[in-house]
């Protein structure tokens, strides 16, 4: 059993809930901020020293907080990455309202991730104000735009990941309550495709149908998918035309790609910017590239998730792993080599859908796993 008292598990969802009911979408920077600020004055007060980032691009502001006290002998860290933005635009909390049923509580990014972002400030905060001592200094990194990829935060991400011993990442918990040891690296691109218009009935023959060729486009970018090897690619969202009378100008769509290396990752970047058009009159150009490399599970990986695994048996959870498909910011950590283990969050179910929730009775035990690593990490 860890030494920080946690408390229980209706005291963590009384917490969350007001978390949950302030809305943070990650486009509305004022919003994000608006619970940056609840979690800068809980940390502050509880003795952490604060670093406040002014955002950009945008996006709202990136909150530091690291344990004081002494330093250890190689200067290096733990560090707790989170991020308090959501996929859910502003009002969906009228639609979607907080509400506990049974043994789920449910609401707008409760479990991704508001509820791991939430454990991670409770333990930090529980374990200054009963002045508990740790092997290493703990950082906490709090993120404003990891919905769309970390673009204004990862330079923070990857800065304080480069001064750590371990990265410890409270995403969601998986099924068993399984943490994630491996992650898919993730590129976005947007194919573009410029046409010629023309009158659909008087000069279909002057026009080169835009959305014709990026018909041609998406069957060429479907046929790169390999599931064996882990890469898969998804056209959508796809738009173009404007009327049906008119020979389409322009049409396009965005890209997904999912990689489990890095040589996928750079052979299907060229892959797609080489595309070009088979339409003659129409020109295809293709943008983006990787957004969050590969994070492969490593020997050092695997020592630190044993080590969870032991805390985890010391509470009476089991805690097995998985490798997942979707990225975060512990692709950033894992890349740099630095340990990370990343599901650390509370089970629960239904990300980015109407049905989101977490299981709230895991709150205090998955805050008792986390207080554990920092305690016993070194």
């Amino acid at each position: 059993m860890p030494q920080t008292e946690i408390g229980s598990a209706e005291d963590l969802l009384a917490e969350l809930a007001g978390w949950v009911r302030l809305e943070t979408p990650t486009t509305h920077p004022d919003a994000v901020n608006r619970l940056v600020d609840v979690a800068e004055a809980e940390l502050a007060a509880a003795g952490a020293l604060i670093t406040r980032i002014p955002g950009e691009g945008g996006f709202g502001d990136t909150l530091l907080a690291r344990t004081p006290g002494p330093a250890a002998p190689d200067g290096k860290s733990i560090l707790i990455a989170g991020h308090l933005d959501t996929v859910w635009d502003p009002g969906t909390i009228e639609t979607m309202p907080y509400r506990v049923d049974g043994a789920k509580a449910h609401g707008p990014g409760i479990f991704d991730m508001k509820a791991g972002s939430f454990v991670a400030l409770h333990v930090v905060r529980a374990i200054l104000r009963q002045r508990v001592p740790l092997r290493r200094p703990v950082t906490l990194l709090l993120t404003p735009d990891e919905e769309v990829g970390s673009p204004s935060s990862r330079p923070h991400i990857e800065r304080e990941a480069a001064q750590a011993a371990y990265v410890l990442i409270p995403e969601p918990a998986g099924a068993g309550g399984a943490c994630v040891t491996a992650r898919k690296g993730v590129g976005r691109f947007v194919l573009r495709v410029e046409g010629r218009g023309a009158h659909a009935g008087n000069g279909f023959a002057d026009g080169a149908s835009a959305v014709v060729e990026l018909a041609h486009q998406i069957q060429a970018i479907h046929a790169l998918v390999d599931t064996e090897r882990g890469v898969t690619l998804n056209a959508a969202p796809v738009w173009g035309g404007t009327r049906p009378n008119v020979i389409p100008p322009e049409a396009g769509c965005e890209i997904d790609l999912r990689v489990s290396t890095d040589a996928d990752g750079a052979a299907l970047e060229a892959a797609l910017r080489g595309l070009a058009a088979r339409t003659p009159g129409c020109r295809v150009t293709v943008e983006g590239g990787m957004n969050r490399p590969p994070f492969a599970e490593t020997p050092a990986i695997t020592a630190l998730y044993e080590k969870a695994q032991v805390i985890a048996a010391g509470l009476g959870m089991a805690l097995p792993k998985q490798s997942r498909g979707g990225g975060s910011d512990g692709n950033f950590s894992a890349a740099l080599g630095v340990p990370t283990l990343d599901g650390l969050g509370c089970p629960g179910g239904g990300a980015h859908v109407h049905s989101e929730h977490i299981r709230w009775k895991e709150l205090a035990p998955r805050a008792a796993l986390l207080a554990g690593l920092l305690e016993a990490l070194d």
